[in-house]
């Protein structure tokens, strides 16, 4: 009792009535039977880095830090199967030691497995699928207490539906995950115009196995990173003095400042790819220290998903947007590519998509306005067939998203038949699931 949650950012909180730690699946079970007999909604909580409240309750909530062990390692297939608590900062530590590595992830390792799957977390590749592709079996605890194993052979569309869940069909206890061999990549970071990236942008993303790059608001300056796997020894770009007194220290303290006299941002922007995006770097280390990336400070963060051949039309409209309307937005729009799928709640289901994240950061845990920016980015983005990330705020609801999922009705249903009294929803879950849903 008395436990108040906050995500990473902040920005999202909540005090549930009674938070759980439970150390057995008997334990995890004997929670959800307590929330039946009460009639409360349980949530299960991961690291909270989510930006949004999709695992907020005020009834009961679940960690599952003491359910976060390695089960098994399968090094002749690369495989590996953990508990669903397990962090993917230490998942790479492990299979670290077995010679293996996940092949493609996300910016942030700070994060647990299944919550990573639950909301579609993925990286940038047009070859390579969200994480959620790589599972090959889950294992979840239902509301009635029954276990159930799903994988591609065995509770098929179950599977689907839990490769992306949004932590609504019950509880992820364990994953399989197929990996390969340990890697080191090389990244080479280079610099151009924005129109640049976009006029040649099917030669771009084509150019390397992980090409991703960031535009910086108020300029026409891109950044553009290219990683390939490769043998070469390690090389070490990292500054101290560069990348964390000037690009994050230093950088925070203006964005305070800038909360004041906000016509300073366009100028920090300009300045700040100027002292450290416009001069090439090359970097080579172990795979998922080159995938993940330094987040900086607290932040607002919004992410939608568009079909890849709609990028260049999107990032122009919303230049011109933010041009025209005094708006003055903090770098970088981050712009990734990931591979079409077949999950069912997937950003990317049936379609290569182009994933672009805003931001706007929160300086020293100051409040920055940003609602106008993002309803102009949400309306921007809808019109180009977009999707938002389920793990970042939105405000769209199941009238709105199950237009968007040709399986969205399937997910529902199959979610209904696993929990029927819907101990798994909340508030969040209740807006993309039912709100204008006909029962």
């Amino acid at each position: 009792r008395g436990k108040i949650f906050s995500n990473w950012a902040k920005t999202y909180q909540c005090q549930p009535e009674l938070y759980f730690i439970p150390e057995s699946i008997d334990q995890l079970r004997d929670v959800i039977k307590l929330a039946t007999i009460h009639k409360k909604v349980v949530r299960v909580v991961g690291c909270g880095h989510s930006p949004s409240d999709i695992t907020c309750t005020s009834d009961y909530m679940i960690s599952m830090e003491k359910l976060s062990g390695i089960l098994e390692v399968d090094v002749d297939r690369n495989q590996i199967k953990v508990q669903g608590g397990v962090k993917i900062e230490r998942l790479h530590k492990v299979l670290e030691e077995y010679g293996l590595a996940i092949s493609n992830i996300g910016s942030v390792s700070d994060i647990t497995l299944s919550g990573a799957i639950a909301t579609g977390t993925h990286a940038t590749g047009v070859d390579f699928g969200m994480l959620a592709t790589n599972v090959l079996e889950i294992e979840l605890l239902l509301a009635n207490g029954e276990l159930m194993v799903c994988s591609r052979h065995q509770n098929k569309e179950i599977f689907l539906c839990a490769l992306c869940n949004l932590g609504a069909l019950g509880v992820v206890v364990s994953i399989k995950l197929q990996c390969e061999k340990s890697f080191k990549l090389e990244q080479q970071q280079s610099s151009c115009t924005l129109d640049e990236v976009l006029d040649n942008l099917e030669n771009e993303v084509r150019s390397c196995e992980h090409f991703r790059f960031g535009w910086f608001p108020h300029t026409n300056d891109a950044v553009v990173w290219k990683c390939n796997r490769i043998t070469k020894p390690k090389v070490d770009s990292y500054n101290w003095f560069w990348d964390s007194i000037v690009g994050y220290h230093s950088l925070q303290f203006l964005y305070w400042l800038s909360s004041y006299f906000d016509s300073l941002i366009p100028w920090i922007n300009r300045t700040f790819f100027g002292l450290l995006f416009r001069k090439p770097k090359y970097r080579v280390d172990d795979s998922y220290k080159v995938f993940n990336f330094e987040c900086l400070f607290k932040q607002y963060v919004t992410e939608w998903a568009i079909p890849r051949e709609n990028t260049g039309i999107v990032l122009r409209q919303l230049r011109d947007w933010l041009n025209t309307n005094n708006f003055y937005a903090h770098y970088p729009v981050e712009v990734r590519f990931v591979k079409r799928d077949d999950v069912y709640l997937s950003q990317n289901y049936e379609r290569d998509t182009c994933h672009i994240n805003i931001v706007m950061y929160r300086p020293y845990g100051k409040f920055i306005p940003h609602d106008r920016y993002w309803k102009a980015y949400e309306e921007i983005m809808l019109a180009a067939k977009g999707k938002p990330h389920w793990a970042k705020a939105h405000s769209l609801t199941y009238k709105e998203l199950s237009q968007m999922y040709p399986q969205y009705d399937k997910f529902c249903k199959i979610r209904d038949e696993l929990d029927p009294n819907r101990i798994f929803i909340n508030r969040y879950l209740t807006q993309v699931l039912f709100e204008g849903r006909e029962e």
